[in-house]
């Protein structure tokens, strides 16, 4: 497995003002994404995120390419990727984000209306939270593109929301809706191997866990990045309480 250079993504996260994309040779859609973090519509709290979601060298490492069909799933009030990702697959891609209608309307017309999210597709599906297990369930599963038909599947720290059946039937459509060949992204907030979870510990995965999980669905484990490792994040707080960045982990899985 190939693994990310944690070096550059430091160096060029440091330069991301869009004066210097160009001077800095970042590929075509590094530049893209750069471009689209720059836009007026992003506020000053997405902003503040972006240096330890670094979705240059995020997206890049993922293999993303501004002519695929993209699935976002569950990008919540803050649509953060959905605002940088829309721009940057208007031309050439769709961008299918899947949440609830609730979620949906929270979204402010003034970006959602624009022509650069003209490709963004919103796909609502229902879900209920089960306050017994901390969790939400999926009442029905759609991604609202044809089997074996997307390129790319997002799953960013929203894996832990769910227990592992529900993780397993999202496993499950995420498979058969990639092409062969297509890449199931899952990133998340880690919990040591083999630790027990805890209501502190309910928003944190195995990592282990989930390479299981997801290799049942039918996926290879295709690479694996540190670029999201946090080494003063001893794993034994709850996720909010972190001053800095959580540790996560960053997998890449293809469809064979």
């Amino acid at each position: 497995m190939k693994k990310y250079n944690k070096g550059l993504a430091i160096a060029v996260l440091s330069l991301l003002s869009p004066l210097l994309v160009n001077a800095q040779n970042l590929s075509p859609i590094q530049q893209k994404i750069a471009a689209s973090m720059a836009m007026d519509h992003r506020t000053d709290g997405e902003r503040e995120r972006d240096a330890d979601r670094d979705p240059v060298n995020a997206m890049e490492f993922a293999g993303l390419k501004d002519n695929m069909t993209v699935i976002e799933f569950l990008p919540a009030g803050q649509a953060y990727y959905t605002k940088i990702l829309g721009p940057v697959l208007v031309d050439n891609g769709h961008l299918m984000v899947v949440d609830s209608q609730s979620t949906f309307d929270s979204w402010d017309e003034s970006w959602t209306a624009d022509e650069k999210y003209a490709m963004t597709h919103q796909v609502p599906i229902e879900s209920r939270y089960i306050r017994s297990e901390g969790r939400y369930s999926i009442e029905e599963l759609k991604f609202g593109v044809p089997s074996n038909s997307a390129d790319m599947f997002l799953f960013v720290r929203e894996y832990h929301n769910f227990n592992e059946a529900d993780n397993s039937r999202v496993n499950a459509e995420v498979f058969e809706t990639l092409k062969s060949g297509g890449t199931y992204v899952v990133v998340d907030h880690t919990r040591r191997h083999m630790q027990e979870e805890t209501g502190t510990l309910g928003r944190r995965e195995d990592p282990v866990d989930v390479i299981l999980q997801v290799q049942a669905a039918g996926f290879v484990l295709d690479r694996v990045s540190d670029m999201f490792f946090q080494g003063s994040d001893d794993l034994s707080q709850e996720v909010g309480q972190i001053p800095n960045m959580t540790d996560r982990f960053f997998l890449i899985f293809k469809k064979p």
